[in-house]
């Protein structure tokens, strides 16, 4: 597994990237390129910057409060990387993950290589963003097409088919 993450920044206690108080990790590199997107110097890998997983370890332990959300560019461009962060959020802490992308829950459950990373992940927002579904009313999620799924509800469903889509992302206000 891949130990390096390109990176454009580790931004400590945020409040715009999932509930509460989060330490978000940006990724470099995102094939998609949407029209109007927030953050198109994350599109080319090369803007990032090289991090070991323990040396974002230490940045994570540091906010003692903050729950962590994968973001980008889109962090399953090195999902090798980034399920070897999770991996280590999972053994050393108890924070949660959300994790955003351009895929489709879909093809990351079809795929061999993205869906490693869903069991360490506990909310999946899924889909690239769309301009003409854009929706500030929404919490979390830039456009109407994009889903907020709750991974570890997912899990434990008896259908694997089935998604546990968070209305609006309140249920999951609740919990965490």
């Amino acid at each position: 597994m891949n130990n390096l993450l390109s990176l454009l920044d580790i931004v400590e206690d945020t409040t715009v990237d999932g509930p509460g108080f989060r330490t978000s990790i940006y990724a470099a590199g995102c094939p998609r390129r949407c029209q109007d997107c927030h953050n198109p110097q994350s599109w080319a890998m090369e803007n990032g910057a090289l991090w070991t997983i323990d040396a974002v370890m230490e940045k994570i332990k540091q906010a003692e409060f903050s729950n962590v959300t994968f973001s980008g560019g889109d962090p399953l461009m090195q999902v090798e990387a980034f399920t070897g962060l999770a991996k280590q959020i999972r053994k050393e802490t108890n924070k949660t993950i959300w994790c955003y992308t351009g895929y489709l829950y879909e093809q990351i459950t079809a795929s061999a290589k993205l869906s490693l990373i869903l069991p360490y992940i506990d909310v999946l927002v899924d889909g690239r963003y769309d301009k003409n579904q854009r929706d500030e009313s929404l919490p979390f999620i830039g456009s109407k097409n994009q889903r907020v799924i709750d991974v570890s509800a997912s899990r434990r469903s008896r259908e694997g088919s089935r998604l546990a889509k968070c209305e609006a992302g309140a249920s999951l206000l609740a919990t965490m």
